[in-house]
């Protein structure tokens, strides 16, 4: 089965589990959640009634046209069940497909790291918090953990979705693991972070489905101000209904509403589009995220990446590529720079980093020197270590070192070599570009300087550009030196840098900004960064980091890409545009409709209102047919946009509003002239009024 008959399969099966659910979610339980669809589940069960009624010859109106007004009430009552069964789709699969992958493995149980030989195989269900399991090559990691001894590759695709694996290993901040994921070599010992049924893989499978979404403040707020304009058109309903009675009785004529166009009119006129759509665009937008591999907490945590206004930005991965790259060799104090290639080059031949690889190259490129092969005879390599700060190489009789500035001056002038002032210039001149400057000595003797650079990313610049158009600030953390920290934001075209960052100072800054009415997201992956994101409004932990950093985010980056965090503040914005967008389309829909019917319906008792019947329709009762089957077709067109959501753009904040009101408004206003005029000449030409 290919690809596209895959996704074809799984559309078919998504669409057909969500109109199941659409009539389970007829659950007055279930409908009672959302006050506004709850009216029109009332209204669809009081016209049922009436139409019964009628059959025994008590009839409020025609028995066919309170038959069909009850039928279009009760698929608008579904057909907002399906927009939320549909945006709910893609979570049910996701998290069918993540239990599929957890299982009830044997955990392989120790007493202590130190004990590793007294195993006692247990159920994984069975773990507790702090205790210990040895995993080796081939065997599932039981539960959520942090690796306390050894080191192991391990496959998280069961997670990521990503086939490589990843190296885990105790110390530094990658020392996290996830149950359910697989080791592919080696063994490590894993201390018991989660209780059984509290694991992340449980927590993700809720959040995906939705089970754990709790509306979000703007989402409630939005939800009281929509039950308040329903109870003003219920009054609005009432009154006219008695009013219009009143004046019937008066003029000597009947009544010429009924209740049952009436309770029609009342959800014409109630914001039933937005109420429909208000929970599936909340829904959508969270799995939008979980589709770009990222776990929010909650919903409010993408609410508030929208409303974010810094972003505070690792510079290593996220603003540079992460490796420096030899740029450039510069010769001094007269040497010939083929010369100082050469032992640049054979220096690094045993350096396995992308420093070293591209020094490596860049002689190659530059001047054709040949990368000689590890095993030439006499070669004796000098690991770098963190005392010398050097590295290098003794061969054909030479002694060939490289490495900090500093160190390589004690180097050379405790053999009685000299560090000239040229040298210490060059240094000084790489430093203050943004790039880190590496000596080469040959017999003690200084031949000149590696420039190291760090790479911006493509595109890095135009993304913050784009950013600051939308009233965010960029602000780059780096460990480098202010000088060196200046350079690259100034390359960046970031807005400030924090140089020589520590926690203390990441906190800080977050709480200053914070207490200026800013909201702060930031991106972490170490212990030492959990103070400050569980200070930060969006916290973003990557995956891949330490227990304490997901424990403290309110996001986690499966992924583990500290790039991600400005994809999230899209999705963020996205939602909110979203959401107003279409409340503005919603309420606009009702004014219009408004204008559409009330002339109508009532130009029998006031016939001056004929003027306003702009339209034409060509009845009351073709009238209030037209909007209510426009009223709920108009549900059904509007879920692509509530799913997918509205076009992201990185603009300020005044012509996103400007812009949203001309298509959203003006098109709400719009929509239903067009579309009942033409509903109601389709009615009457088919005879059905």
């Amino acid at each position: 089965m290919n690809t596209k008959q895959k996704s074809s399969f799984a559309d078919k099966k998504l669409f057909g589990r969500a109109v199941k659910d659409s009539f389970i979610k007829l659950n007055p339980k279930t409908q009672a959640k959302n006050p506004v669809m709850f009216l029109v589940f009332v209204s669809a069960i009081l016209t049922s009634i009436l139409w019964l009624v009628s059959l025994f010859g008590v009839k409020d109106a025609p028995g066919g046209y309170t038959l069909a007004i009850a039928v279009i009430l009760w698929f608008t009552v579904l057909f907002a069940d399906f927009t939320e069964a549909i945006a709910e789709g893609r979570g049910k699969a996701q998290a069918d497909s993540l239990r599929a992958s957890r299982k009830d493995v044997d955990a392989h149980r120790i007493p202590s790291a130190e004990k590793k030989d007294s195993i006692t195989v247990i159920p994984s269900a069975a773990l507790k918090k702090d205790e210990f399991v040895i995993v080796k090559a081939g065997e599932q990691i039981p539960a959520d953990g942090e690796v306390v001894e050894g080191a192991a590759s391990v496959d998280e695709s069961a997670i990521t979705g990503e086939s490589a694996p990843v190296i885990r290993e105790a110390g530094g901040d990658r020392s996290a693991v996830t149950g359910g994921t697989t080791v592919l070599s080696d063994w490590i010992i894993v201390r018991v972070t989660s209780e059984a049924g509290e694991s992340f893989l449980d927590k993700m499978i809720a959040m995906v489905e939705g089970a754990a979404r709790k509306k979000t403040p703007n989402e409630i707020a939005l939800q009281i101000f929509l039950v308040a304009l329903s109870i003003i058109f219920i009054l609005v309903t009432v009154s006219l209904y008695t009013y219009s009675d009143f004046s019937a009785k008066l003029a000597g004529i009947p009544n010429p509403t009924s209740i049952t166009t009436l309770v029609a009119l009342l959800v014409c006129l109630a914001p039933t589009t937005i109420g429909a759509l208000l929970s599936a665009i909340g829904i959508a937008g969270m799995s939008r995220l979980n589709q770009a591999n990222v776990l929010a907490m909650s919903g409010r945590a993408i609410e508030e990446a929208g409303d974010v206004d810094i972003l505070m930005l690792d510079k290593t991965g996220t603003i540079t590529l992460g490796n420096r790259q030899a740029s450039e060799f510069i010769p001094v104090d007269g040497a010939d720079i083929k010369e100082l290639a050469d032992a640049a080059q054979l220096s690094s031949l045993a350096d396995e980093t992308p420093e070293g690889r591209s020094i490596v190259i860049l002689a190659k490129e530059q001047f054709g020197i040949r990368g000689r092969s590890l095993s030439d005879k006499g070669m004796k390599f000098i690991p770098f270590t963190a005392v010398t700060r050097m590295s290098g190489v003794d061969f054909d009789g030479s002694e060939i070192r490289k490495g900090a500035a500093d160190a390589m001056q004690s180097y050379v002038t405790a053999a009685g070599g000299r560090y000239s002032q040229e040298c210490s210039q060059v240094v000084k001149e790489i430093a203050q570009k943004g790039g880190t400057p590496l000596v080469v000595a040959k017999n003690h003797r200084i031949l000149g300087v590696i420039y190291l650079k760090d790479i911006i990313k493509q595109g890095v610049k135009e993304k913050f550009a784009d950013l600051r158009k939308m009233g965010i600030k960029t602000i780059m953390i780096t460990g480098d030196n202010p000088v060196t920290a200046a350079a690259i934001a100034a390359e960046a075209g970031v807005d400030d840098f924090l140089a020589e960052a520590t926690p203390e100072g990441k906190l800080s800054m977050i709480r200053d900004f914070q207490a200026k009415g800013h909201l702060v997201a930031m991106t972490g992956d170490g212990t030492n960064d959990a103070p400050a994101l569980a200070q930060a409004d969006v916290a973003v932990a990557m995956n891949s980091g330490t227990q304490a950093a997901k424990e403290a985010g309110n996001m986690v980056d499966l992924d583990s890409s500290p790039t991600k965090l400005i994809e999230i503040v899209r999705i963020g914005k996205q939602l909110l545009m979203t959401r107003g967008s279409l409340t503005t389309f919603s309420i606009a829909n009702d004014v219009a409709k408004y204008f559409a019917i009330i002339p109508a319906l009532f130009m029998g008792l006031y016939p001056g209102l004929s003027a306003l019947n702009i339209m034409r329709l060509h009845s009351p009762r073709s009238a209030v047919l037209s909007a209510i089957i426009y009223n709920a077709l108009i549900i059904i067109a509007l879920i692509p946009l509530a799913l997918k959501g509205v076009k992201y753009r990185e603009v300020s904040a005044g012509k996103l509003l400007s812009r949203n009101l001309l298509i959203y408004g003006l098109g709400g206003l719009a929509a239903p002239f067009i579309f009942v005029k033409l509903i109601d000449i389709f009615l009457v030409m088919t005879g059905f009024v």
